[in-house]
């Protein structure tokens, strides 16, 4: 019935429907032809006037219709962190006001795995129920989309994964081979490359073997997109406890500070702000390989670089391998046993780990810093010169003359970096 202005009450109830069913038909349609998260998006956004992204769980974006306003509308809000990344986990399933609107997440899932977010924006007003379910509906077809990705990649990257293990390890030695399989995947190799090793780092809190599985998973496919954003034919690939990438580097004299930048531009991508359930890793970073002969030997200079960096500085650190110093020796010592025999014989009581060791070890290192040079010493750890000179006196007591003897210095300062490795 009409009202008595003539106007039809159930009139907003119908056209809600008729966008929920022009949205069905739309998304079927992309479904069927073999679409993609760009086309729901654009489709989701057109029907129901909002802004809409797909992002990883953690909130790296996959596809996206958003326009420039809504874009800059986030980062006002403090929606979007310095990489790019959009902070799904401030947003949620109840959504956060923005501009008169809102601003919501909806878990793409299949399964009961989570696989993607739904990210939408809306100025001026905020999402009906009519128009959440729709977006329900959006990521349900989204998840479908996903998981057929997600299979046919897992058969490339298991292909790819073999293919670059083999010629990491020299077991393929064919140059024709490699180039055809290399160009089949879409790889450049035909230029210089620095190879990094990245290991998510471990934690003591018990995890499941699935868990892990997900915390890797989502951590291969972050370097596949951030390495996607700096250029065509990246090789990335994971190698289940390990992703690896080969970055291209120029192949002249600034080559090291290029690497340097194309590295740290990478892995601060890949970190982001730490937000959205991202795990911290450790990378490893090889010398220039000018080509494919040299892979194999970089590929063991960013797995040295990886371990050696996160025995010496722990855990969420890049290390890059021409960086190493003296701790590309200690590391090649096979025999741990050997390494902390060392250790104590030339620092004898300085070796324990007590309080006081650690303090003089302290006091030893600076001193070996600035050539036994006392004021020197005393100024930088805050010291009054007769304090540092009764230390001084202490470890020579313990060490031996240190002052006097170059050679007893040296190996002092060896086993304090071999200690750093040992624990």
């Amino acid at each position: 019935m009409l009202k008595r202005d003539g106007s039809d009450p159930e009139l907003p109830a119908r056209a809600a429907l008729a966008r929920v069913d022009a949205l069905h038909t739309g998304l079927t349609q992309i479904a069927l032809e073999g679409g993609d998260l760009e086309g729901i998006a654009a489709e989701v956004g057109r029907v129901l006037d909002v802004g809409i992204a797909f992002t990883s769980t953690d909130g790296r974006e996959r596809a996206s219709a958003l326009s420039d306003e809504l874009r800059t509308l986030l980062a006002e809000q403090d929606l979007v962190d310095p990489t790019g990344r959009l902070r799904v986990e401030r947003m949620g399933a109840d959504g956060v006001a923005v501009a008169g609107g809102e601003a919501r997440t909806l878990r793409v899932a299949a399964g009961g795995t989570n696989l993607a977010r739904l990210v939408c924006l809306r100025q001026g007003a905020r999402l009906a129920p009519d128009d959440v379910r729709a977006l329900e509906r959006a990521a349900a077809v989204a998840a479908l989309l996903i998981v057929r990705e997600e299979a046919v990649t897992a058969v490339e990257t298991k292909y790819q994964g073999d293919f670059l293990r083999d010629l990491l390890l020299r077991r393929t030695a064919d140059a024709a081979y490699v180039a055809e399989h290399a160009d089949t995947f879409g790889w450049d190799l035909r230029r210089p490359m620095v190879v990094v090793s990245a290991e998510l780092d471990p934690i003591d809190e018990p995890v499941s073997g699935e868990q892990r599985r997900a915390w890797q998973k989502r951590f291969s496919a972050a370097w596949r997109q951030v390495c996607a954003g700096l250029g065509d034919g990246i090789p990335t690939v994971d190698f289940s406890s390990e992703v690896v990438t080969l970055l291209p580097v120029a192949a002249d004299r600034d080559a090291g500070p290029v690497g340097r930048e194309i590295v740290r531009r990478a892995v601060t991508a890949v970190a982001g702000d730490k937000g959205g359930g991202r795990r911290q890793f450790s990378a490893g970073v090889s010398r220039i390989a000018a080509d494919v002969d040299a892979l194999p030997g970089a590929y063991g200079q960013a797995r040295r670089a990886v371990e050696v960096g996160r025995r010496i500085g722990g855990g969420g650190n890049t290390t890059f391998f021409d960086q190493l110093g003296l701790h590309r020796l200690i590391a090649l010592i096979p025999d741990p046993g050997e390494l902390r025999s060392f250790v104590r014989d030339a620092l004898g009581p300085l070796a324990e780990p007590t309080a006081e060791a650690a303090e003089l070890r302290e006091t030893l290192q600076i001193l070996l810093d600035t050539n036994f040079n006392v004021a020197e010493a005393a100024r930088l750890q805050f010291f009054h010169y007769n304090t540092m000179r009764y230390r001084v006196s202490k470890l020579e007591r313990l060490l031996g003359p240190l002052s006097t003897d170059p050679n007893l210095r040296l190996d002092v300062a060896v086993a304090l970096q071999a200690r750093k490795i040992e624990n």
